[in-house]
């Protein structure tokens, strides 16, 4: 089974194009939250990642900002965005991210998957980055209780395998923060032989993605840290 993880889009509607036109041969999406905030077109991101028919699409923090309006552990720029996408947001939009959960399993091919937009312990908001000791490794799994755990939120892809498990993060498609600026999405394949998790980037308009955040009224770092990929 191939499973497309996407995470962290954050309304950039040009990256998250890229992705899908370079897709073929998959099983399933799922959306591992933060599908709005900080780019400028929230509701043409929600209609295109329905289009797919997801299999799961996760609750990011900033989609739970949106929602409820709480930015208080937010930066001044995400906060700033976060209510530009408030206002900008339709109904139909905003009700389907208040349908969201931050996490959530399922089990694929005989395998328990955990998904969480944050981490195991906090689902919603906890970062967990690269570079992690084997002691919070096995913690993170042990807390989980599956064998493959995806994450999100930290926007750095991560992968790794341990006793047979899986911890790993695609990155971000819309706002990538390890000095590659193209949109980082991964292709989770499923087998009884094993587990493989394949870490893709593709090239997108970041000029027109830039030129549409500046454009809509957004804080011009917003569009320039998508050429920095940071």
């Amino acid at each position: 089974m191939r499973i497309v993880v996407l995470s962290d889009i954050h309304s950039n509607l040009n990256a998250l194009e890229a992705v899908v036109t370079s897709l073929s041969d998959y099983d399933e999406v799922i959306c591992l939250g933060d599908v709005v905030g900080y780019g400028p077109q929230p509701n043409e991101v929600i209609k295109l990642l329905q289009e797919l028919h997801p299999g799961t699409v996760l609750l990011g923090n900033h989609d739970h900002a949106v929602v409820t309006g709480n930015v208080d552990d937010f930066s001044p720029h995400a906060a700033e965005a976060v209510e530009w996408t408030r206002r900008e947001i339709t109904q139909p939009s905003r009700d389907y991210l208040a349908r969201l959960t931050p996490s959530a399993k399922t089990v694929r091919c005989g395998t328990m998957l955990a998904m969480f937009h944050g981490s195991p312990m906090d689902p919603l908001s906890e970062y967990i980055y690269p570079g992690l000791p084997t002691s919070l490794y096995r913690s993170l799994m042990k807390t989980a209780e599956a064998k493959i755990v995806l994450l999100g939120h930290t926007h750095i892809p991560m992968l790794y395998k341990l006793d047979g498990s899986v911890l790993a993060n695609p990155g971000s498609v819309g706002q990538p923060r390890d000095g590659d600026r193209r949109a980082s999405f991964a292709i989770l394949t499923i087998s009884e032989e094993e587990v493989r998790f394949d870490l893709q980037r593709v090239e997108y308009d970041v000029d027109a993605a830039a030129d549409r955040i500046i454009r809509g009224g957004l804080p011009t770092f917003l569009a320039e840290r998508l050429y920095m990929g940071v």
